[in-house]
């Protein structure tokens, strides 16, 4: 389990059911009809707006936030690589077979397995570069769908008030009536606002940097098994990769700077 995530939530549940305790609201905010009216509408807007070819993987995209996949650091790939180009100059292209198994990351795996069945380099590239446009354009969707939850949930939270507040004021010589609307009313805000920014943008937050994460892995390996499919030495191979990590971070340091 990923340590941050629990803590996070337990942190933010922690201090949220402290407060609404201490001011003896922690009992009135059971309210079925507002959680179905927020949950269940944005599930309705989601459903509306993504295919099921994208919505079939939220449920991997919610046990990956939860048990994050292991995945070998940058570095620990830059050896991996530079290895495999010192077994391709010291005995030949045709040894690295025999050192597959202690590959740590599947796409190494299957890109010198490719040099290895004599594929084209041109070919190679193209299907690494296809496969890593993949993997991004299909994690940019899952991001996408928790980012449009949170978007989505505090409009139907302003929905559940007005629906409130009417019911209030066709209730208005009933005071019992008005109470159950009111809290009709603030409920749903509460559910709306705290569904987004508690759950559903912290996860579309953390899928994305797993995808950056992995994107760059792949990225480090196309251009490693290029480097050794062309026969560089080990020294060169080594600094391609760090060359291109290094440019890698600059560019999303300054994307970030750009996007805040």
């Amino acid at each position: 389990m990923d340590l941050m995530t629990f803590l996070g939530a337990a942190t933010g549940m922690g201090v949220i059911v402290f407060v609404l305790s201490s001011g003896g609201m922690l009992r009135f905010l059971l309210n079925w009809e507002a959680i179905i009216l927020i949950f269940g509408g944005t599930l309705g807007s989601v459903m509306i707006a993504y295919p099921w070819a994208a919505l079939k993987w939220v449920k991997s995209s919610l046990v990956m936030v939860i048990f994050p996949p292991k995945r070998a650091p940058i570095n620990e790939l830059i050896r991996a690589i530079v290895r495999f180009a010192e077994i391709a100059k010291r005995s030949g292209v045709d040894a690295i077979a025999g050192e597959l198994r202690s590959s740590p990351h599947p796409f190494l795996t299957d890109g010198l397995q490719m040099m290895l069945d004599g594929v084209d380099i041109h070919i190679l590239r193209e299907r690494m570069e296809n496969d890593i446009n993949t993997t991004r354009l299909r994690h940019q969707q899952q991001t996408n769908i928790f980012n449009s939850a949170g978007t989505f949930a505090p409009i139907f939270g302003l929905l559940g008030t007005l629906i409130g507040v009417v019911q209030v004021l066709r209730n208005i010589q009933n005071p019992q009536m008005m109470g159950s609307s009111m809290a009709i009313a603030m409920t749903a805000s509460f559910y709306g606002i705290f569904s987004a920014n508690f759950l559903f943008l912290p996860i579309a937050s953390k899928l994305g940097y797993y995808s950056d994460e992995d994107i760059l892995s792949r990225e480090i390996i196309a251009k490693g098994v290029l480097s050794v499919y062309e026969g560089d030495v080990p020294w060169l191979v080594s600094k391609k990769l760090e060359g291109y990590l290094s440019l890698a971070l600059r560019r999303k340091a300054k994307a970030g700077k750009q996007g805040a």
